[in-house]
């Protein structure tokens, strides 16, 4: 940001960078938002400036607002920033977050920890192994998504990475049951189920966000961590975090979760990704250095 001040009230970049501290981030729908999730209310006259972070097809598709890309850059400057996403890595690599390229990201929910880029081996085979003890394979659950689904409401049907499945629905057709009987029944088979949007994904449970995380925050000795995200496949990232934020949007605002150290924010769409990251450098502040 070639010295460009930080907005008022946040820390300065020598406050920031006097301890070891990792800050691991969502990304669809907490920090970046395509054009039918920003949540522009505001009189098109009052809409802020936005900054298109990813292309598909030739065309723009995911956003965040120029305040929040200018502070997300500041951040990452100063921090271990890590981004931790659902996201395929090949999803992934469409995305250009504004400030340097983060050391390592988490794709895959947990199933790749990419170190500068490049799918980690040793964590692929810590992910592997721990499948192969503790759940059903993909392939019995992606033949029950199939079985269930009614063509009616099924648009797509899709495996990610070779680690978990996901459908995509016309979700006013989808019915409630069908998710809470999947559920169930994933449940007893060591796998979770989360719906965000028009996805309904089926997921192992020991493929986390956390675990990849914790396992960046082992490399780095970060002695603090800072998360957020909006759905259910973001909730044990922000368990294990120190400090946690959600917008006022997702399946974990719909539901009602909380927890003591996880501040609800009020803010929805991209006002709510710049709250996150606000919130992300107020909180990075060591002890006795805020002001």
């Amino acid at each position: 940001m070639n010295g460009r001040p930080l907005a008022p009230h946040l820390p300065s970049l020598e406050a920031l960078r006097a301890a070891p501290l990792l800050v691991a981030s969502d990304l669809d729908r907490t920090l970046i938002y395509s054009a039918a999730a920003l949540g522009l209310a505001m009189p098109d006259a009052e809409a802020p400036r936005l900054l298109c972070v990813e292309t598909y097809e030739r065309k723009p598709l995911s956003y965040m607002t120029e305040t929040a890309a200018a502070l997300l850059a500041e951040l990452a400057g100063a921090t271990t920033f890590v981004p931790a996403t659902t996201r395929t890595r090949e999803q992934y690599g469409r995305i250009h977050l504004p400030g340097p390229a983060p050391e390592f990201a988490v794709c895959a929910n947990g199933g790749h920890l990419l170190v500068r880029g490049e799918s980690d081996p040793d964590w692929q085979r810590t992910v592997a192994e721990r499948l192969a003890a503790q759940c059903a394979p993909l392939d019995e659950v992606r033949a029950h998504l199939v079985r269930t689904a009614d063509p009616a409401w099924l648009l797509k049907e899709r495996v990610a990475e070779d680690l978990f499945a996901y459908l995509v629905v016309e979700r006013p057709l989808l019915p409630d049951t069908w998710v809470k009987d999947l559920a169930g029944w994933a449940d007893e088979r060591g796998w979770t189920v989360s719906l965000q949007g028009r996805k309904v994904y089926a997921v192992p449970k020991p493929l986390t966000k956390s675990a990849a995380v914790a396992e960046v925050a082992r490399r780095t000795g970060a002695s603090e961590i800072l998360a957020a995200g909006d759905s259910l496949l973001d909730a044990d990232l922000l368990l294990a975090a120190d400090r946690g934020w959600r917008p006022g949007h997702g399946e974990l605002a719909d539901s009602g979760w909380h927890a003591p150290h996880v501040t609800a924010l009020d803010e929805r769409g991209v006002a709510a990704g710049e709250d996150i990251v606000r919130a992300f450098l107020r909180g990075a502040v060591p002890s006795g250095h805020a002001g």
